[in-house]
């Protein structure tokens, strides 16, 4: 039942010693590339962690993005222009009309000095309405001492006449002919002298005239001042709208210059949004933007921009061109983005935390899967994109990962 088995021969031990040298050297020259790679990179990272991006020439937009609110461009608020006690006409979140009846101030000081001033008014018409009759009546006075004074120069001229013939003819003495011209000059001078002082006298009295008429000018002036007063305690809407706050309840003792009620105008909102210091001095009113309203971007007009910087930010106004859209509420957030150039044909690459934590000077350029850190020149930035300037060609490709976990390395191995 056994069966010979036919012995194999056996190999010689140099064999298998040349066959792991054959091996040895496969490995060695396949694992080649690997091992240069290992010998430039100074550190390594798994390419899974790493994000790329490809330099390309094209157009560049450059401009911010900012969060916003909506608020009212027209949201006035109401005071009190007197101490008193107030009568609210609107309830908060009431929508009213131009011109509406709001609250009302009862104030009895400022009512009182209304009365008091119109009775001042009527005691100086009353007097102006004396001046003018007593002038009248010098005028009227003058004027009949001047008629008499004509007559009594006209009776001395006669005298004279009449002297003067009965001289000719032997009958008077000469010193009765003089005595006649003497008293014709005298009734002359008379004469002479009303004339001016009546006319001293009537610019007098229509001096006085005038100063009665400006005191009672000027009392209507008080009386029409204190009447708008009094007019201003019944708060009116401003414009179409609707009532946003009420700072006061009903019947409460309010102060002169007091809060008393909020009104917004729906109809006119903008946008405030809130733009990085950095982007301070790259920002004017008339730029172009757009806000991003239920997943579409509606076009906009920067309109303002504040002086000053609070916490970092710059505050500004975006206004929707053609009217806001339907639907917007008051406070609502949103999203916009401000456009502050438009360059064609550049370098350019997409925005990444490289650019922050390389301060805009340094970038890794990946090539054969090694990154080599490489001293670059950045432009203007926007939203998604970077301007290259200098140090980069067209068709390379760059890390836009943070580059602090590089660590300053010259060469990374990037691993796939």
């Amino acid at each position: 039942m056994d069966r010979p088995i036919e012995r194999r021969p056996r190999r010689p031990p140099g064999f298998w010693i040349a066959l792991a040298a054959v091996a040895l050297v496969v490995v060695v020259w396949l694992g080649r590339p690997l091992v240069r790679k290992w010998a430039a990179a100074e550190t390594s990272v798994a390419a899974e962690r790493l994000r790329f991006g490809t330099v390309v020439r094209g157009d560049l937009i450059h401009d911010i993005a900012a969060q916003g609110r909506v608020v009212a461009a027209s949201r006035p608020t109401l005071y009190s222009p007197a101490a008193g006690i107030v009568a609210l006409r609107a309830r908060e979140g009431t929508q009213v009309e131009a011109g509406q009846l709001l609250a009302l101030v009862s104030s009895p000081e400022l009512e009182s000095r209304l009365a008091q001033e119109r009775a001042t008014l009527l005691a100086l018409e009353s007097d102006r309405a004396r001046v003018e009759l007593s002038a009248r009546q010098q005028n009227l006075a003058n004027e009949q001492r001047v008629a008499l004074t004509e007559v009594e120069r006209r009776t001395a001229e006669r005298e004279v006449d009449r002297a003067e013939r009965l001289s000719a003819l032997g009958l008077l003495n000469q010193i009765d002919l003089e005595k006649a011209r003497d008293g014709l000059a005298v009734r002359t001078l008379e004469l002479e002298q009303a004339r001016q002082r009546v006319e001293i006298e009537r610019e007098m009295l229509d001096f006085q005239i005038q100063d009665a008429r400006s005191r009672v000018e000027r009392q209507r002036l008080v009386v029409r001042d204190v009447e708008r007063q009094v007019a201003e305690l019944e708060i009116r809407a401003p414009f179409a709208g609707l009532v946003s706050t009420v700072s006061i309840q009903d019947a409460d003792a309010v102060v002169r210059g007091q809060a008393l009620v909020g009104v917004v105008d729906l109809s006119d909102l903008e946008v405030e949004i809130a733009i990085p210091e950095s982007f301070a001095d790259n920002v004017a009113p008339g730029l172009a933007a757009w806000v991003r309203v239920e997943g579409r971007e509606v076009e906009g007009t920067l309109t303002s921009v504040a002086p000053e910087v609070r916490d970092s930010q710059v505050a500004g106004r975006v206004a929707f061109n053609g009217g806001p859209p339907a639907g917007l509420r008051q406070n609502q957030r949103l999203s916009a983005r401000v456009l502050i150039d438009h360059r064609q044909d550049v370098l350019k690459v997409p925005r990444g935390p490289f650019y922050e934590s390389g301060g805009g000077r340094l970038a890794y350029v990946v090539a054969d899967g090694i990154a080599r850190r490489r001293a670059v020149t950045l432009g203007a930035v926007s939203v998604t994109e970077i301007e290259v300037l200098d140090g980069l060609a067209e068709g390379e490709q760059i890390v836009l990962s943070d580059l602090g976990a590089f660590e300053g390395a010259e060469t990374l191995l990037i691993q796939n």
